[in-house]
């Protein structure tokens, strides 16, 4: 069974909405997985993130909240974390143990913090990852525009060694519609 995280696409990280790179284009295409997904009956999970240690995306507040263009259904889980890691202190790996899951596809926000994160931790728990490459995000850096780090870290995925299956980077149309 596979699963598509969807990581951090929360208010807080999109203000204003152009600080992160093709915001609309990003949240369209994840629109468009999350909804192959359910049609196949696979899980769509949304990561998110609770920042209430840093007094920021506190629980119920605007900033927490999801982006409210992305589609959201009754059947999806959403796991809420406290670190960059999905996995770490979560019930992420129970979800996906108890629904047989061994195939992740990754989306979301910010491609160089929590995206990353969890793509790592993944892999050590030997899940079979997928990236998909244009579908998460980031925001410019001092020293690096976003576009580049988003190109990096596709880069980066595409070329691990991970323990047991190769992290497969794809565009959103390569996914198997």
């Amino acid at each position: 069974m596979k699963a598509l995280l969807i990581i951090d696409m929360q208010i807080g990280s999109f203000k204003p909405y152009d600080l992160r790179y093709d915001t609309l284009g990003v949240i369209e295409r994840i629109n468009k997985i999350s909804n192959y997904f359910r049609k196949n009956s696979d899980q769509v999970i949304f990561i998110q993130h609770d920042g209430s240690k840093e007094n920021i995306f506190l629980p119920h507040t605007s900033d927490w909240k999801l982006l409210p263009e992305l589609i959201k259904c009754d059947t999806d889980h959403v796991v809420s974390k406290s670190a960059n890691d999905a996995f770490y202190n979560t019930h992420l790996n129970e979800i996906l143990f108890q629904n047989n899951i061994s195939e992740l596809y990754i989306a979301g926000c910010a491609t160089d913090f929590c995206v990353d994160s969890t793509v790592k931790s993944a892999i050590t728990r030997d899940y079979n990852v997928t990236v998909i490459e244009d579908a998460h995000t980031t925001a410019d850096r001092p020293h690096l525009s976003a576009v580049k780090i988003i190109e990096h870290y596709n880069w980066i995925w595409s070329e691990m060694t991970p323990t047991n299956f190769k992290v497969k980077v794809i565009k959103t149309n390569d996914v198997a519609f």
